[in-house]
């Protein structure tokens, strides 16, 4: 059976690339887990995030395993679109999504494929709801999520199928939670979160993992209830906010983009897990290609309808500091 109609591919083909691709990336990547070599800083990629030696390695086996393909095109954090006019499937990857707990050879990263049907001559340009197939990777672990558009999502641990342990949870005082913190200002960021940050401090607990793909798939193993980033809502809403994010990237935007949502957002889905951007929206309409600021996202997941709610309606009291502080919508 050909692949949702696509003239190239078939199912098992696509989803066996998509996997390989990913144990290729973490073959590569695992020996350099938590080296002081991997924390050194050789550039900026595309949206103007640092990258770091451990982002190279991953990077180099990307490019090594889709060239000479040219029914491929793929878009990455460090290389942006790569690929010619004959492709007719664009990947949206992330070699280490969570490059800073890589290189302190923590638990908290991931690589992280999407698939998307591309046509390069035609518009409208893809977006996230075109993302057909995600497949994620635990890098220091043995954790694997995949899910296809419309079929269901899959854990599986050491090869063996999980089932998700996603369990309802509507007490704010005993959340546990994550948030994206990376490239966002603190005090905006506190002005929009404190009152979640405040009830949740004691009874439950607030993370800071450094990846969003990571974040997200703790609640598919039922470890956390929600990951919460509300940082381009932020930039959006209040132009002055824009001066503190460039500030803090060294002249950059720093905010989640396709690469690090676009496979984590269809499992999340297939999952049964709750997901919007910071103002409720599902979010299809957010574009895969570009590193600009019009590209960036923000992104709640949580594990319950009533749950997401109250975040979203957290989030809109923020807002309203944030407003207060810094004024002008």
């Amino acid at each position: 059976m050909r692949w949702m109609g696509h003239p190239n591919y078939e199912r098992d083909e696509l989803l066996g690339l998509c996997e390989g691709l990913a144990r290729r990336i973490r073959e590569a990547v695992r020996p350099h887990l938590g080296l002081a070599s991997s924390r050194g800083i050789t550039g900026h990629g595309a949206c103007g995030d640092s990258t770091f030696s451990i982002d190279e390695v991953a990077e180099g086996i990307l490019e090594e395993c889709i060239s000479g393909d040219d029914r491929i095109a793929y878009y990455s954090e460090d290389r942006g679109l790569v690929g010619g006019t004959e492709a007719r499937v664009l990947l949206i990857v992330d070699p280490i999504d969570g490059t800073r707990p890589a290189a302190a050879g923590l638990e908290a990263c991931c690589v992280s494929v999407a698939a998307a049907r591309y046509h390069p001559q035609e518009l409208p340009r893809p977006c996230m709801g075109d993302v057909f197939l995600g497949y994620i990777l635990e890098i220091k672990g043995d954790g694997a999520f995949w899910a296809v558009r419309g079929q269901g999502a899959h854990w599986l641990e050491g090869g063996e199928e999980r089932e998700p342990r996603i369990t309802p949870h509507r007490d704010l005082s005993t959340l546990f939670w994550t948030i994206g913190f990376r490239g966002r200002p603190a005090l905006p960021t506190v002005l929009v979160l404190g009152e979640l940050i405040d009830l949740s401090s004691v009874d439950g607990a607030l993370f800071d993992l450094g990846s969003a793909t990571y974040g997200i798939t703790r609640l598919i193993t039922g470890q956390l209830h929600a990951y919460v980033d509300v940082g381009d809502r932020m930039r959006r809403d209040f132009p002055a906010v824009e001066e503190e994010f460039r500030r803090v990237g060294h002249g950059h935007v720093l905010n989640n983009c396709s690469y690090d949502l676009a496979a984590a957002n269809l499992i999340a889905r297939e999952v049964g897990l709750q997901v919007s951007d910071a103002y409720g929206r599902p979010g299809d309409d957010y574009p895969l290609l570009g590193s600009g600021t019009a590209n960036q996202l923000s992104c709640i997941v949580s594990v319950d309808p009533f749950l997401q709610e109250q975040l979203l309606e957290l989030v809109e009291r923020g807002m309203r500091r944030l407003g207060e502080h810094y004024g002008g919508a």
